[in-house]
């Protein structure tokens, strides 16, 4: 049973789309996962899912007044959202939200934890209630430096970094060398840009599940497979990952 907060330093690198399609290429694998929006400022995922309004949300739970079982919804992948209210006004103590994800890992192989964009105090108590923190980020140097800055809250709370998603890659970008120098560690894969995560978010639903056939639908399932402990490497694998570093020394 493990937790892994889902961290950027930077709004707008796909932080929540990591969230959300990653969890459900967990299930499809047949892990039992559920997603936590921890993001209690501004919360997103059961808007990105279609129901933007629940009766029982996150901020219910940590103010006692329900428990976590309740807030519990279930998607039609089969992954299991525990989402924060858009109209709770109530400030709530999310030094709480450890105990939540101790009771949902009794019940999970997973549990994702979306949060706030940003190295602030919201998300301080996000990274330090998780087991681990899968870092998001594009390939660009203002984004790069603010994951930089997440992964040094998370090795000052003394976190185990999952590794890093590279988000939005395409024609330009810094390439993956660069990267993990950077960031000094391992990219668990590239997911480039694509207009299927417009229509998704349109639609109210997951890239994953629309588009099960698409490239960045793949790349998120093959992330999974890593994160699971269920992915051998191939050789049409490694020689992606040789085009990538290809690309940064032609660049």
């Amino acid at each position: 049973m493990r937790s892994i907060a889902i961290v950027s330093g930077k709004g707008g690198v796909g932080k929540t789309t990591t969230a959300i399609n990653l969890g459900i290429s967990l299930s499809k694998l047949g892990k039992s996962v559920t997603i936590i929006d921890a993001n209690v400022s501004t919360p997103d995922v059961a808007l990105s899912l279609g129901a933007p309004v629940v009766p029982i949300a996150l901020q219910h739970v940590l103010s006692n007044r329900a428990k976590s079982e309740n807030a519990v919804y279930r998607h039609h992948s089969g992954t299991k959202i525990l989402p924060s209210s858009l109209s709770f006004k109530e400030n709530i103590e999310l030094s709480l939200l450890k105990n939540v994800i101790n009771d949902l890992k009794e019940t999970n192989d997973f549990v994702l934890i979306d949060c706030a964009a940003g190295v602030n105090a919201e998300t301080r108590s996000v990274i330090e209630s998780a087991d681990e923190c899968l870092i998001v980020t594009n390939p660009e140097m203002p984004a790069l430096s603010s994951a930089l800055k997440t992964i040094m809250v998370a090795k000052e709370l003394d976190k185990k970094i999952t590794g890093i998603i590279v988000t939005k890659t395409g024609e330009s970008g810094i390439g993956n060398s660069s990267i993990q120098s950077i960031l000094e560690n391992d990219i668990l894969g590239n997911i480039p840009y694509d207009d299927g995560f417009r229509d998704s978010l349109m639609k109210r639903d997951a890239l994953v599940s629309l588009s099960p056939k698409n490239k960045a639908s793949k790349s998120y399932g093959k992330i999974a497979k890593r994160i699971s402990n269920d992915f051998t490497e191939t050789p049409l694998d490694k020689f992606i990952d040789i085009l990538y570093d290809l690309k940064e020394l032609i660049e």
